[in-house]
C-alpha cells in the first residue's frame, strides 16, 4: 500500500548510543516498510517504528540515498505485522485499485456538430 504519514522510528548505534528519528512512511504492507529519513540506518540494523496505538518491529534491509534522502527498507519481524486495524497511515491508496477500474473508451459512439448556426 502506498502511503504517507509520519512515524517514530528508534533504533541503537554499533556504540550503543540509542538514536530516534522522524520518518516518513513512503509505503507499507503486511511484512514490510519502506521509511524516508534524513540519515542512513545501516543494514541489518534492528528498529523500532512506533505509531500513535503501537509499534513494528524489523530489520533495515536496504537503505539508499536518492535525491531528497535515504529510503529505507524495513523487513518486520515475526510476529510484528502490519494491520490496517490496528493502524491506518494518515494517506493510504492501494494501487490495485487502478486495475479495478473499467476502462474508459475515446472512441466517439454519436457525430455530434462542433458548431451550430
Amino acid at each position: 500500500m502506498l502511503c504517507a504519514d509520519l512515524v517514530n522510528v528508534q533504533w541503537t548505534e554499533n556504540s550503543g548510543k540509542l538514536r530516534r528519528a522522524v520518518a516518513n512512511l513512503e509505503d507499507i504492507s503486511l511484512s514490510g516498510a519502506c521509511l524516508q529519513l534524513d540519515q542512513p540506518i545501516p543494514l541489518n540494523t534492528f528498529i523500532r517504528i512506533a505509531y500513535p496505538k503501537g509499534q513494528l518491529l524489523g530489520t533495515v534491509r536496504y537503505c539508499v540515498y536518492r535525491e531528497i534522502g535515504y529510503f529505507l527498507g524495513v523487513q518486520f519481524k515475526e510476529g510484528s505485522n502490519w494491520s490496517r486495524k490496528l493502524f491506518k497511515p494518515q494517506h493510504l491508496f492501494d494501487p490495485r485499485r487502478l486495475l479495478a477500474r473499467p476502462q474508459r473508451s475515446n472512441r466517439v459512439t454519436q457525430d455530434v456538430p462542433l458548431f451550430t448556426q
